[in-house]
C-alpha cells in the first residue's frame, strides 16, 4: 500500500524541521508532498534541501498565497497522477499528532473518507479561546444546514482518504479558495456517495507561528458555504 500526506503550508518552517522527521518515521510506504505557497519564511527552500537526500519527500512550490482550497485540491490531484492507495491530509503546525495517522489509516479499512474528528465523544480541543470553540461549532452547524452533511466534524481537515474516493471527484468544480474546502470536500464525497467514519483526537493549538484564520476568513467560509448550498437546492452542482 502506497500512502501520500499532503501538508499545505505558509510561513511553517519551524514545524516542518521537527514534523517532516516523525512522519517518515511512521511507516516505509509512507510518502509526503509539501504544497507550498511561497512561504517567506523558507520553508519551500528548507523542502527542497531535505529532499535531495530522502526520496520520500516532494515539494508543490505555488508563486504566491493561493488559499488553502487550491493547494489541498493540488494535493488531491498530485496523488491522484501518481496513482497512490490513500491520502491523509493534515495540518503542518502539530495541531494534527502524528499518532493519529495509524488510527485514520485503519478505520479507512472500513469506509471512505476517515475523519479526524473533535466533536464525537473522546475527542476535543485544546488551548483556543470560548469565541474560537463557538466559531468552530456554528460552522459546523451551519455545513450540516446547508450541504446535508451528518458528520459531527466538518470544518476540520486532519483526514484519510481512499484515493479510488478521490478520483470520481471534478475537482475542477470546487469553489473553496479558503477554509470553506473542508466542508466542500465532505460536500462533493457524499454526492458521489463516500462512506465516511469519524475517529475521535484532540486538537491541540499549533507549536510554532500564528493561525492564518480570522474574521475575515471565517466569514468568507461561510458565505461560501452558503453560496454550495444554494447550489445544492437549485441542482447546479
Amino acid at each position: 500500500m502506497s500512502i501520500l500526506v499532503t501538508l499545505c503550508t505558509y510561513n511553517e518552517v519551524e514545524n516542518l524541521r521537527e514534523l517532516l522527521p516523525l512522519l517518515l518515521d511512521l511507516r516505509p510506504d509512507l510518502q509526503i508532498l509539501v504544497i507550498d505557497d511561497n512561504s517567506p519564511d523558507g520553508t519551500g527552500q528548507l523542502v527542497e534541501q531535505l529532499r535531495l537526500r530522502e526520496p520520500r519527500l516532494h515539494v508543490l512550490h505555488r508563486p504566491g498565497k493561493l488559499g488553502l482550497g487550491t493547494a489541498m485540491t493540488a494535493g488531491f490531484q498530485f496523488g491522484i497522477r501518481q496513482n497512490y492507495k490513500l491520502l491523509v491530509n493534515m495540518d503542518a503546525d502539530f495541531s494534527h499528532p502524528v499518532h493519529t495517522i495509524p488510527e485514520l489509516i485503519a478505520a479507512c479499512e472500513h469506509c471512505d473518507v476517515a475523519i479526524a474528528s473533535r466533536y464525537i465523544p473522546g475527542g476535543g480541543v485544546l488551548g483556543w479561546t470560548r469565541g474560537r470553540k463557538l466559531m468552530s461549532r456554528l460552522i459546523n452547524m451551519w455545513a450540516r444546514l446547508l450541504l446535508g452533511l451528518t458528520c459531527q466534524d466538518n470544518s476540520g481537515s486532519f483526514r484519510c482518504y481512499r484515493m479510488e474516493l478521490l478520483r470520481r471527484i471534478d475537482w475542477s468544480k470546487a469553489i473553496a479558495r479558503g477554509y470553506a474546502i473542508p466542508e466542500e470536500v465532505l460536500f462533493r464525497c457524499r454526492k458521489v456517495g463516500a462512506r465516511m467514519q469519524e475517529v475521535p483526537f484532540f486538537f491541540d493549538d499549533r507549536r510554532y507561528g500564528v493561525t492564518k484564520i480570522n474574521f475575515r476568513e471565517s466569514l468568507s467560509a461561510v458565505l461560501t458555504i452558503l453560496r454550495l448550498g444554494l447550489r445544492r437546492l437549485l441542482h447546479r452542482d
